[in-house]
């Protein structure tokens, strides 16, 4: 289990969904030598352009799997290996099933899963393909955000070791899986302390209407 590559971005505009519209982003992310510092809110040399809906100490650093990344082009061809804007692509490990809460010691950091990633319609932007933030959500290939517990440096080849793993935790998958399509089932959410609280909040509500 591996890091392939690390990679950072800074906002730039771009077009937007409808003609003469543009926004601005950070989804257009560059893989970079050497050794990078990990800071509290992530990669040093890497920035959000929408502060509120990314970035932040509980997104502080997005990882997506090489596996995953295979899967889509068996899909859909050839695709950018940073189509979906990712800090890390991993290998050897299934993002799929990482447990909200487990640990990584990864080069001289420690980071933690804290939530997989909700598509928005920047991803499609990326792509060139507005179906794809849809064809995201259905795939179930969410990819995992994590928190810095422990900054330090990571660097491409770094080994990635899962130091902790709570016991019948809830997997980045099923969380995915329960928002997008079994919102029966947001109860189970509950069962992750890690989760942040918007995901608690949005459960009991999802119970209470229930």
């Amino acid at each position: 289990m591996r890091i392939r590559t690390v990679a950072l971005g800074r906002p730039r505009e771009v077009p937007g969904r409808r003609v003469g519209e543009t926004t601005t982003t950070a989804i257009w992310k560059d893989p970079v030598d050497g050794p990078v510092e990990v800071g509290p809110e992530g990669l040093v040399g890497d920035e959000q352009a929408d502060r509120v809906h990314h970035g932040g100490p509980e997104k502080a650093v997005y990882a997506y799997g090489d596996e995953d990344l295979a899967w889509w082009r068996a899909q859909l061809g050839p695709l950018d290996d940073q189509v979906f804007g990712q800090n890390l692509t991993t290998t050897g490990l299934d993002l799929r099933a990482a447990v909200i809460g487990e640990h990584w010691h990864v080069g001289t950091a420690e980071l933690a899963v804290v939530q997989p990633r909700i598509p928005c319609f920047k991803l499609g932007l990326r792509a060139g393909d507005p179906t794809l933030p849809r064809r995201f959500a259905a795939a179930d290939r969410p990819g995992v955000y994590l928190r810095v517990v422990r900054p330090g440096t990571i660097t491409a080849g770094d080994a990635i070791e899962v130091t902790d793993r709570p016991t019948d935790g809830v997997s980045v998958a099923e969380a995915f899986t329960i928002f997008h399509h079994d919102r029966d089932r947001a109860a189970r959410l509950l069962d992750a302390p890690g989760l942040p609280a918007s995901w608690h909040t949005w459960a009991r509500k999802r119970l209470t209407r229930a």
